[in-house]
């Protein structure tokens, strides 16, 4: 039963997923900022989409067809020599989506930001696995964590947003509960790999330290430009 959960847990959050996850909390909590009034017009879920088949759905399938030629033992890459080709692959998709996104004025700085930090952190998590087997997961989740700080100190300074919506209607959340949240998914993500035997504690605590550092640079970067 806790195998499974921690499967479920590695799954939902796989790294893979993190940039449309960090999108839809960027849309959830300031619209305005991709020109929206809310994350349910047709604009946002249209976006929502190409980043997710970008980011998700098109390495998902190169990592498969990887798998299929025999280019890598096994679909979890449990050996670091697994995954070198895969980060190569990877990191090529989310450098051509960060190219795309930088010349379209409707994407804010915010997202071009996040997106830049989690090329960045790819290059690096590449460097690093040629020498030990840093946990993309806690990369991602880093990142994940970093970029909701930014945002509640940096691109949205209120204590709360509205969630509209024409299901539920409109709803008063706090960004700390939403910054508690982000913490907690972050334990449980790491709880997980280590119960898989996923990885060992230095291999976790080294990617969530790419994933928030590189982050911050990608803002600075940006602050510079």
């Amino acid at each position: 039963m806790l195998r499974t959960l921690a499967q479920l847990i590695s799954l939902v959050f796989h790294p893979l997923l993190i940039t449309t996850y960090m999108l839809v909390i960027l849309l959830l909590v300031n619209p305005y900022m991709f020109g929206v009034n809310s994350i349910f017009n047709e604009e946002a879920r249209i976006l929502i989409l190409i980043i997710f088949a970008s980011t998700f759905f098109i390495p998902a399938f190169a990592v498969m067809m990887m798998r299929m030629l025999g280019l890598s033992e096994s679909i979890e890459m449990e050996k670091k020599e697994d995954r070198i080709i895969p980060y190569i692959a990877t990191s090529v998709f989310y450098l051509a989506m960060f190219r795309f996104l930088l010349s379209d004025t409707s994407v804010p700085v915010a997202f071009k930001a996040f997106v830049l930090g989690v090329v960045i952190a790819l290059f690096v998590a590449f460097f690093v696995n040629l020498f030990s087997k840093i946990s993309i997961h806690a990369v991602g989740m880093g990142g994940l964590l970093a970029m909701t700080i930014i945002m509640m100190t940096s691109y949205y300074s209120y204590g709360n947003f509205i969630l509209k919506s024409e299901i539920i209607g409109d709803q008063l959340i706090s960004l700390n509960a939403l910054l508690l949240s982000v913490i907690i998914i972050c334990g449980l993500v790491a709880s997980a790999r280590l119960f898989l035997n996923a990885h060992n504690i230095h291999d976790l605590l080294g990617g969530f330290l790419v994933g928030f550092a590189t982050q911050f640079l990608a803002l600075r970067i940006f602050e510079m430009m």
